[in-house]
């Protein structure tokens, strides 16, 4: 009875949403970057702090620590999505909850709290988050990132084609969601693209890195 109380709880619903976007506001990438490489990663390259920016920063110093942590902070970013709303789902949470949960450590990882509200672009999370809620969706975006990547060697070009694919995938296999919206699902995809606006200004232009 006491744990229906405190599901039903505005404040400890409060209390979840804030947890979230605190979690989500660990700049991963950074701290691992500081430890293990003694870099600053919002100080080079593209300033961002994830995995692409991790990979394209200590690279300069050494290559081979550079694919490991990026891939860690990959991993990092991912994990910090998934994990609290598979933790959610599993203790009977409805659906809003888990969509709430997503969109907050999406927002906290974009816009964090430690940072001055400075942050990454949400890719890693933004997956993190639709790996638990939307698997197949998530596959074919993977795809997609998969081939363009590997065509132009532009993560923020693959990223971006692979959010629409996902987006357009979420339209045609979830039409219908079990929360008759897809508000959620737009505003983490609005947040990743204003995230992204300055790459798409650099595409645009023709000068947007290549990662090789």
């Amino acid at each position: 009875m006491e744990d229906l109380f405190l599901r039903t709880e505005p404040n400890f619903n409060l209390l979840i949403y804030l947890g979230s976007y605190l979690l989500g506001s660990i700049p991963f990438g950074l701290v691992l970057a500081k430890i293990f490489a003694n870099v600053d990663i919002k100080a080079s390259g593209s300033k961002s702090i994830g995995a692409t920016n991790v990979l394209r920063v200590v690279k300069e110093g050494d290559p081979k620590l550079a694919k490991k942590l990026a891939i860690a902070t990959l991993l990092c970013d991912f994990s910090k999505a998934a994990l609290p709303i598979l933790v959610l789902k599993f203790t009977d949470y409805d659906d809003n909850m888990l969509w709430s949960v997503g969109f907050f450590v999406v927002l906290g990882h974009c816009f964090s709290a430690y940072l001055r509200l400075d942050g990454g672009k949400g890719v890693a999370s933004g997956a993190g988050v639709m790996a638990v809620l939307l698997i197949f969706e998530l596959i074919i975006g993977l795809v997609a990132w998969f081939v363009v990547a590997k065509l132009f060697k532009i993560s923020s070009l693959a990223s971006l084609v692979a959010l629409v694919s996902f987006l357009i995938a979420s339209f045609i296999l979830h039409y219908e969601m079990s929360i008759n919206t897809h508000a959620p699902i737009l505003f983490i995809c609005f947040i990743i693209v204003y995230k992204h606006l300055p790459n798409i200004k650099r595409l645009i232009f023709k000068e947007e890195c290549k990662v090789v």
